[in-house]
């Protein structure tokens, strides 16, 4: 644990230096690490194949570790979209003089040291370097040991691409994969800004529970797709399957299916061979259950199955009387990360907008939306589900504090 300390040290200093860089350094050395990044898509890509070759192939969180050339491909766009965005640094938010002449002004300043611990998305790594450094704070990575070998090659990159521009390298740090590490970070209050966990909801309560150091919540999501009477209905089995099946392993895919009991029977009816395509199991109220007899994939839900974030091709299905119903039931299992009501009623659609508590809320468009790169941020670390400091997807702008420069002339109080 004395190394673990000994690497945190280190970044922490290498902070200082992140701080009074110009904005055009930082753009240069993150155009230089998304074009190594390419040049490096073989070492990276056969790194990402000792790590899927330690899995059991047969579960589907894989697609979560998974790289591809595709994928490297779209993890340098994102990087060189970094570079385009404002830097977040440095805004004069208030400024004014004091009756007594003191001249104020508050601005915007990074954080620090940011550590984030998250699970498997060895993506998640150039993501978080990327953001941090654009933000000019310093990072240190605890990745999982089921992405270690692909961690090991992608912060190899970064850390060459940061001593070709002159940047300290400590400024990005790999922590040892091991669970062990995150109890150092708890503690390491002086040189730790904040933590940001990103994975599994038990991973997350753990990390808000046991850490000294201030902790952004990056949730867990169980969403919701509610289809209202009003719903045109292909529309509504477009949604639910893109919001259910494109990427059935990530935070904002849909993990219940709430729909009322007057449009039940043709809805299901319609979701039944768009589902079956896709072999996805459903777990289903009674109602559902009676109208969804013959689907091959078909379970009778159990409670815990409604507010349960699968992670995979299933979901829970449910028919409620009504939109009051349907509210009820969202508030009750949602984790404030995603839902969606689909419905040609406009006042319906604003009501469910106004009322449901959630970080992204959506009319007649899929959860699968809530992405920072698809919010035109860029990338994201995670999407937050609380209320303090960031919601929704935590991305560059979020990655600031504030500070007070206060200029005089000898006053004194």
């Amino acid at each position: 644990m004395d190394a673990v300390l000994s690497l945190i040290k280190k970044t922490h200093k290498g902070s200082v230096q992140l701080r009074s860089l110009d904005d055009a350094s930082i753009q240069k050395m993150l155009l230089s690490l998304a074009n190594d990044l390419e040049k490096n898509m073989q070492p990276i890509l056969a790194a990402n194949e000792k790590d899927i070759a330690r899995q059991d192939p047969n579960n589907p969180r894989n697609d979560r570790l998974l790289l591809n050339e595709q994928r490297v491909k779209n993890i340098a766009h994102a990087i060189r979209n970094i570079t385009k965005l404002k830097d977040p640094c440095g805004k004069v938010l208030e400024k004014r003089t004091l009756h007594n002449g003191l001249e104020l002004e508050k601005i915007s300043v990074p954080l620090g040291v940011v550590g984030v611990i998250y699970e498997s998305r060895p993506n998640v790594t150039f993501d978080i370097a990327a953001l941090c450094l654009r933000s000019h704070n310093a990072c240190l990575l605890k990745g999982s040991t089921d992405a270690q070998e692909t961690n090991k090659v992608a912060v190899d990159i970064i850390k060459k691409s940061l001593k070709e521009n002159g940047i300290d390298d400590d400024c990005v740090t790999l922590l040892p994969p091991e669970r062990e590490t995150v109890r150092e970070l708890f503690t390491a209050t002086k040189y730790v800004d904040v933590l940001i966990p990103r994975g599994s909801d038990s991973l997350i309560q753990y990390v808000r529970k046991n850490s000294l150091v201030p902790v952004i919540e990056t949730g867990a999501g169980v969403c919701h797709v509610y289809v209202e009477q009003n719903a045109d209905v292909q529309k509504a089995v477009d949604i639910v399957v893109n919001a259910k099946v494109s990427r059935p392993s990530v935070c904002n895919a849909a993990d219940a299916i709430l729909v009322d009991k007057a449009i039940a029977k043709k809805f299901l009816n319609e979701l039944q061979p768009a589902f079956n395509k896709y072999n996805v199991e459903i777990f289903a109220d009674a109602s559902a259950y009676d109208l969804l007899k013959g689907y091959p994939y078909l379970q009778k839900a159990s409670p815990e199955d409604f507010g349960r974030e699968f992670l995979s091709l299933k979901c829970a299905v449910k028919v409620v009387d009504n939109m009051d119903e349907a509210l009820e039931h969202i508030a009750e299992y949602s984790t404030k990360h995603s839902e969606a009501i689909v419905s040609e009623n406009k006042k319906k659609c604003e009501r469910f907008l106004q009322e449901v508590d959630a970080a992204a809320v959506y009319s007649n468009a899929s959860t699968r939306f809530t992405d920072g790169e698809e919010f035109g941020l860029g990338a994201e670390i995670g999407i937050s589900t609380q209320k303090l400091h960031a919601r929704g997807p935590f991305a560059l702008e979020k990655l600031v504090t504030e500070k007070w420069i206060v200029r005089g002339k000898g006053q004194i109080r």
